[in-house]
């Protein structure tokens, strides 16, 4: 995957992804055991820049594997739709997957289009997914297995920081393993007052519980889940 972190960048209208970076995609994509559905909400009314650009993106991703689709929605003309997802903000992406017949959503989400570096972390979360399994260490599960109140975890990133993906993949194992938590990939640069009401300067940047707590930095999963469970203290 290290060509797909350089090779997906700029307007993705012109640039898509080469034969080089399908092939290496192809080769992960694998993996995949469960359908995988992309919910993506985009908005014809407001001023969504990257919103033809990261549907763009997403199409091209599920043309490489037939157990990938894609649900195209809008945020205002599907707003009931857009609520059951909890998402109030375009461009949004849902991943979700199939188990026992029923749609299984883990709370996975990237908020602007996963670009640059971030296109490893997208690819990841496709994968994770499908194979309905976080990933994370027997000790870490059974912290998360303790838990009994929402978490959210917003990861700031930016498509040119290499350290980003480790952070976006953490928060979303852990959204993966545990029913209480969402992890949401936020693009810094698309969405500028989101970074500036978290008093984001660097990144990458997770924001835990709306500033009830966080980490810069792409940090060990024992350290994550230790700031998690401080900032519920404090809540409680």
């Amino acid at each position: 995957m290290d060509q797909a972190k350089k090779g997906i960048r700029g307007n993705m209208t012109t640039k898509l992804l080469d034969d080089q970076i399908k092939d290496q995609v192809k080769e992960f994509f694998s993996e995949l055991e469960a359908p995988v559905k992309l919910t993506f909400f985009g908005s014809e009314e407001k001023n969504c820049d990257y919103c033809k650009d990261t549907l763009a993106l997403l199409e091209e991703i599920a043309a490489l594997d037939e157990k990938i689709s894609i649900d195209n929605r809008d945020l205002e003309h599907d707003k009931e739709i857009a609520e059951s997802f909890k998402i109030d903000a375009a461009p949004t992406t849902a991943i979700t997957t199939i188990k026992g017949g029923k749609m299984i959503d883990y709370g996975v989400r990237y908020l602007g289009i996963p670009a640059g570096h971030e296109f490893t972390s997208l690819i990841n979360g496709i994968v994770m997914v499908s194979k309905q399994d976080s990933g994370l260490s027997p000790a870490i599960r059974e912290r998360l297995a303790k838990l009994d109140h929402p978490v959210n975890l917003k990861v700031f990133v930016t498509p040119t920081c290499p350290y980003c993906p480790r952070a976006v993949i953490l928060a979303h194992q852990i959204a993966i393993e545990s029913p209480w938590v969402n992890g949401e990939m936020v693009e810094a640069m698309e969405f500028p007052e989101l970074s500036n009401q978290f008093n984001v300067s660097g990144v990458p940047h997770t924001v835990i519980n709306l500033g009830a707590g966080g980490v810069v930095g792409a940090v060990p999963e024992d350290l994550l889940m230790t700031e998690i469970e401080k900032s519920l203290a404090v809540a409680v």
